[in-house]
């Protein structure tokens, strides 16, 4: 079957296995239809209700950042467990995917000030709500200019458990990062610690399932309370962002990944999509790259890659890299900017390029994981989601869908630099990958 019916295939399956997210969405608009056209006080308490309950959804995903991004980062790093893979493959392990990822960023940055998605959100929008966001940027941005070394500064916590109290995502992930790098580095003595990480991050993805459980009748209520408040013009505003996000996706997939496999490697693009399509699909029906990770490594395994590369390569770029999701918090993040006449500076839209490479190097390979890291981008900004309600609700309204897609592209961009890396030093069977027929079958 050719890949691209595979993909559409996915497709299918994806929407089918996520139903009731998608229910959800459907009843969500037509409640709020039936909202907007009747104001009355009953009709004004039950749309006070659902933005209740969208609130409570977004605290309830906000609630679990902490303890995945501190759990995920510390068991990717330790997971190595060879400090001489660490030293041989991991300086170009990381350069491979920060190439990857500033190219996503970039892409979405040209598409988001070409096309200008939130434009059209912009009414929706009331003028004090806008008002304050504008200055609270301002305020932020002055008292960082001139402090470009203070800021750097302060990303180094001088007290890790104020940094936890006080949500400082950027201290947090820096203390973490190099705390899981010493537990590397001490051998069989960590296993406590990692057995410790290895339970919360279990823990978490369940508290997580929970919470996803939620996911329908929390996109129903922002849906709902948007077309409530909004009309169905508000699809005209989310359709835009939609296509723009989409188009950046497409650009990475089919151009990015084949140019940076012919530039640092030997190996086909078109045989290396053949040979993860599995993994590609159950990407985009679970949304989770954790949960496609194993698929991930037995494709690349049983098509070619060898195991040494594999086991990590994979399991990292599980945990750290996610293109996909950096490309949709750039877009995401401008989209709001532009919904809120926030200027964008040259310097500005840098820094925001930057935090999101951060933040989605922090983000939880699960459904969800993604879009719940633009927090710490606003932070950046002097922002919190609370004050962009309205264009929070926008995005996380489709965030299912868009988070489908995403996924995709964070599994493959894995895939596209374990092969690269095992091009490079001579771990790839071609005669293995480059023959479809003598695929073994992934159970």
């Amino acid at each position: 079957m050719k890949l691209h019916m595979q993909i559409l295939i996915a497709l299918g399956l994806g929407i089918k296995r996520n139903w009731h997210i998608f229910f959800g969405i459907i009843a969500g608009v037509l409640v709020g239809l039936f909202l907007y056209s009747h104001t009355s006080g009953a009709s004004g308490a039950i749309l006070n209700l659902l933005n209740f309950i969208g609130q409570v959804f977004i605290r309830l995903i906000q609630m679990v950042v902490i303890p995945l991004v501190v759990s995920a980062i510390i068991i990717g790093i330790t997971s190595v467990g060879d400090n001489k893979q660490l030293g041989k493959f991991g300086a170009k392990m990381i350069i491979y995917y920060a190439i990857i990822t500033v190219i996503a960023v970039t892409i979405g940055t040209a598409f988001s000030l070409i096309f200008k998605p939130g434009s059209g959100a912009a009414h929706y929008i009331s003028q004090n709500a806008a008002t304050e966001v504008q200055a609270t940027v301002a305020t932020a941005l002055q008292q960082q200019q001139g402090k470009i070394l203070d800021l750097f500064l302060n990303f180094i916590p001088n007290n890790p458990i104020q940094a936890f109290a006080d949500g400082n995502m950027v201290s947090i992930i820096l203390f973490v990062v190099l705390f899981a790098l010493a537990l590397a580095k001490v051998g069989d003595v960590n296993r406590p610690i990692v057995s410790f990480f290895e339970s919360v991050f279990a823990a978490t993805m369940k508290v997580t399932d929970w919470i996803m459980i939620f996911a329908a009748p929390g996109v129903f209520a922002l849906t709902a309370s948007a077309i409530a408040s909004f009309g169905m013009d508000i699809f005209l505003t989310i359709g835009k962002y939609v296509l723009v996000l989409f188009a950046g996706f497409a650009v990475q997939m089919f151009i990015i990944y084949p140019l940076f496999l012919r530039c640092f490697s030997k190996v086909s693009a078109t045989m290396l999509f053949s040979a993860i399509a599995e993994a590609m699909m159950v990407a985009f029906g679970t949304a989770s790259s954790s949960a496609t990770l194993p698929l991930t490594i037995a494709c690349c395994e049983k098509r070619g890659i060898s195991h040494k590369i594999s086991s990590f390569v994979l399991p990292l770029g599980a945990t750290l890299n996610f293109d996909g999701t950096a490309l949709q918090l750039v877009v995401a993040t401008i989209f709001l900017a532009q919904a809120y006449h926030i200027h964008l500076t040259i310097s500005l839209i840098i820094a925001i390029g930057v935090l999101a490479i951060i933040a989605s190097s922090t983000c939880a390979g699960i459904p969800g994981g993604g879009i719940i890291t633009i927090s710490l981008i606003l932070n950046g900004m002097g922002l919190t989601p609370e004050q962009l309600v309205v264009g929070i609700a926008f995005i996380f309204a489709i965030d299912r869908i868009t988070d489908m897609v995403r996924t995709v592209l964070n599994v493959t961009s894995d895939a596209v630099v374990a092969a690269t890396i095992a091009d490079n030093e001579n771990e790839i069977n071609y005669d293995l990958l480059n023959n479809p027929q003598s695929y073994e079958e992934i159970a």
